[in-house]
């Protein structure tokens, strides 16, 4: 019985149920409203929104960066397809990419950037959030 619970509270701490050490951050795109969940360290940045089957629809993870560094993203063992953005460090969108579940393609800024902003796939063109945009609130966080 106790592996069960062991695996149960394994696989909910991988789904990001495990909410109580989940730090959010509040986002603006123009007029539109994000809350994300913030990435700021290795182990939450591995995992990503790996092993999830959902995306609330203005919900989005947001990786966090001390100092600019061309960041890559890829889709290892995640089940949802999504857009990310890659952000300065004033939030300015450097370039945006569609991601498709379970691929190892990498996808990377175009140049040294401190953000980079997942959200469901489509979600920047459905928002005519375009590169050159700028997403609101990210200054105010910090790696760790």
């Amino acid at each position: 019985m106790m592996c069960r619970i062991l695996a149960v509270g394994a696989l909910l701490t991988l789904s990001g149920v495990a909410g109580a050490q989940t730090q959010w951050a509040n986002l603006e795109a123009g007029k539109h409203r994000i809350k994300a969940e913030v990435a700021a360290d290795g182990q939450t940045q591995q995992l990503g929104l790996m092993y999830r089957s959902h995306l609330p629809a203005d919900q989005g993870m947001i990786f966090v960066h001390s100092s600019p560094i061309r960041i890559c993203m890829w889709m290892k063992n995640t089940l949802i397809p999504l857009s990310v953005a890659f952000l300065d460090e004033e939030g300015r969108i450097l370039n945006i990419e569609d991601m498709t579940p379970h691929s190892l393609e990498s996808h990377c800024s175009v140049k040294p950037a401190h953000h980079a902003l997942e959200m469901n796939q489509g979600w920047f063109a459905r928002h005519k959030v375009k590169v050159g945009d700028r997403i609101k609130g990210v200054k105010s966080l910090s790696a760790k």
